[in-house]
């Protein structure tokens, strides 16, 4: 066999937590530039990161399907060559339209290179599993890689900010052009993602093309309710700003509840990974958004109320650990997933549309919650209801989802929701 035929996980793992270390080390700090170096406004700044999110977002269904058609390393290498341009962009940028065509084609580089990612690692959890079905997934390991990049990107990034943000372009395009190569060097032209994932399936599997999954229902649904998923993490990003500002405990705490989340995921992903596996996919589904739930009904119900003199931080604190725990239950569980939806065919579009369905549920949940987050930055019954909102689109999920699983994963029974 070709010693390149089959892509080892190491690299796919480390591909990822390059590829956030490139990300991460420029695009937290697009903001503050926009804003100090060039003057911009909010409204500017925002429309500039939203194009950026959603573009990655929306076009990873395209990316999927590039990936089942193509081959994923051409477009993997595609995916950075993209973000080399957006990265160069941004550098030669001096007004509003250049930042915003640079940071639209950044988006497009993430989501060429992730779903053509994510089904490489689909095609190895699958040879895996027949070794070791019982060993933990390799998704897991996914997650935890992914967090480290996040982790030490913006490390790299506010040390190459002292000489410049030029210099954190330069070596983020720098990092993208090795990756480039990398995968052009070590992975096949022919991968797994344009190929059937699994040999024992693809006999029974059905024929289909790129955009086959569109075409199931179930899977469909299944995507659209563990898009809350996404939903719910993101408002780390929306709503966690609103809770500290409400609270009085100060933007200055943001880093630290940032930090305390990662350190949270990279520690406990793999033994929650494990505990989930033993559940089962509707157990973890259930648990992971319940969870959820909770976090963001115990801030409802403190929302009303002045924060802890002791310790203001509190409510955020206990969001952030919810939906930290959650995302861990149900993220890696969703991945591997997709394997049995898929059943033997192609993965790259399957993959895509999940993450696809997540970023239009942040989009249209995000224009739901804005208007309410408007009366929670002070105590009040009217602070209550961005939150109530966010809960009750997490129980719906816990509730709602096992009954959209693939036919080979049973549903759970209602005795077992409550063993974890």
């Amino acid at each position: 066999m070709n010693s390149r035929a089959e892509p080892t996980p190491r690299l796919l793992l480390a591909s990822q937590l390059i590829f956030n270390l490139g990300f991460y080390s420029v695009v937290p700090f697009l903001a503050v530039l926009m804003r100090e170096d060039f003057g911009m406004g909010a409204m500017a700044v925002g429309i500039v990161l939203g194009a950026r999110t959603f573009a990655q977002q929306g076009l990873f269904l395209v990316g999927g399907a590039a990936a089942d058609r193509w081959g994923a390393r051409p477009v993997m290498i595609a995916g950075c060559l993209a973000r080399i341009s957006g990265y160069l962009l941004l550098l030669w940028a001096s007004d509003f339209p250049l930042f915003l065509l640079g940071a639209i084609i950044t988006g497009a580089g993430g989501a060429l290179f992730s779903p053509a990612l994510e089904s490489l690692v689909g095609g190895a959890e699958e040879r895996r599993a027949t070794l070791q079905p019982h060993k933990t997934t390799l998704f897991a390991l996914l997650v935890i890689f992914g967090e480290i990049g996040a982790v030490a990107g913006p490390l790299l990034g506010s040390v190459l900010l002292q000489t410049g943000f030029d210099a954190a372009l330069l070596v983020g395009a720098g990092v993208f052009a090795v990756m480039a190569v990398v995968f052009g060097t070590f992975l096949p032209a022919t991968t797994a993602s344009a190929l059937a994932t699994s040999a024992g399936n693809s006999a029974a599997a059905p024929p289909s093309d790129a955009w086959s999954c569109l075409r199931e229902k179930g899977f469909v649904s299944f995507a659209a309710f563990y898009s809350v998923n996404l939903f719910a993490y993101n408002q780390l990003y929306f709503g966690l700003p609103i809770e500290l500002e409400r609270s009085d405990a100060g933007l200055g705490a943001l880093s630290a509840i940032f930090a305390y989340a990662s350190i949270l995921i990279i520690t406990l992903q793999w033994p929650i990974a494990r505990l989930m596996k033993r559940k089962g996919p509707g157990v973890a589904l259930a648990a992971g958004f319940s969870v959820q739930a909770l976090g963001f009904a115990a801030i409802a119900a403190m929302a009303a109320f002045p924060p802890p003199d002791a310790f203001p931080a509190l409510p955020a604190f206990l969001l952030v650990t919810a939906l930290a725990v959650g995302h861990m239950c149900v993220a890696p569980v969703a991945m591997d997933l997709v394997l049995e939806f898929a059943a033997g065919r192609s993965t790259g579009a399957y993959y895509g549309l999940l993450a696809s369905c997540g970023g239009t549920m942040v989009l249209l949940g995000n224009m739901l919650l804005a208007p309410l987050y408007e009366q929670a930055t002070t105590p009040s019954l009217a602070a209550v209801s961005p939150w109530l909102v966010s809960a009750i689109l997490a129980a719906s999920s816990a509730a709602l989802i096992h009954r959209f699983l693939p036919a080979s994963v049973p549903a759970p029974r209602p005795q077992q929701l409550h063993t974890v």
